[in-house]
């Protein structure tokens, strides 16, 4: 009796798998995955402002669960120093952006424009809400086009919901990003004066 339950648990586990049952699968046409909390990493990445007391700091958890490609891209960037001097060039009442290395340099009209020198990276789209603070990867009309930039939601933001990959999350200083949403004047979404990224480190959570 105790052989034939094996082979009956073992041909159900092997159908099962068969079938994806409890194997939730990213859809390679839309880059969708759905049914898949996000589990923060054992790291998280904190922003530190170059105006420390107008925008202070801003610390990140990061989804590798649900977009490992965009999380190892933003980490492996942060790393190299890509983001330093970067800026928040464009600024509206959904988000904050930034992450372009062309806004360190002295023509703004770029900023917004530009790219790593790494390749994109693949969409990795969820059925996770686009609530306040989230962190996403910025792109262009192709779906596979995020890079560098990310952007960090000011409010509930349904239309992104399944079109803009999430990688993370603000756990603290959503006050900061606040700060730096309120800030004026602007030229259309993009401050005047810059408001740039001092640096963005990647530390042990806790």
């Amino acid at each position: 009796m105790t052989r034939k339950l094996t082979i009956f648990f073992f041909a159900a586990a092997v159908l099962a798998a068969g079938c994806g049952v409890g194997s939730p699968a990213r859809n390679t046409r839309t880059g969708l995955l759905t049914g898949v909390a996000p589990v923060a990493d054992a790291e998280v990445a904190v922003i530190e402002m170059e105006d420390a007391p107008k925008y202070g700091t801003i610390t990140l958890e990061l989804y590798s669960n649900v977009a490992p490609r965009m999380v190892a891209q933003f980490k492996a960037l942060a790393k190299e120093g890509v983001y330093n001097g970067t800026t928040f060039h464009r600024i509206n009442p959904s988000v904050i952006q930034g992450g372009d290395p062309l806004s360190k340099d002295e023509n703004p009209s770029n900023d917004g424009t530009g790219r790593s020198n790494k390749p994109n990276v693949p969409a990795e789209f969820t059925d996770i809400p686009y609530d306040t603070g989230i962190l996403g990867a910025a792109r262009g009309s192709d779906i596979n086009s995020a890079n560098s930039q990310f952007f960090i939601t000011l409010q509930r933001e349904p239309g992104f919901d399944k079109n803009y990959t999430i990688f993370g999350k603000v756990i603290d200083g959503m006050e900061n990003v606040k700060a730096i949403a309120a800030v004026t004047p602007k030229v259309g979404e993009r401050p005047v004066d810059p408001v740039r990224i001092k640096t963005i480190t990647i530390k042990p959570k806790g």
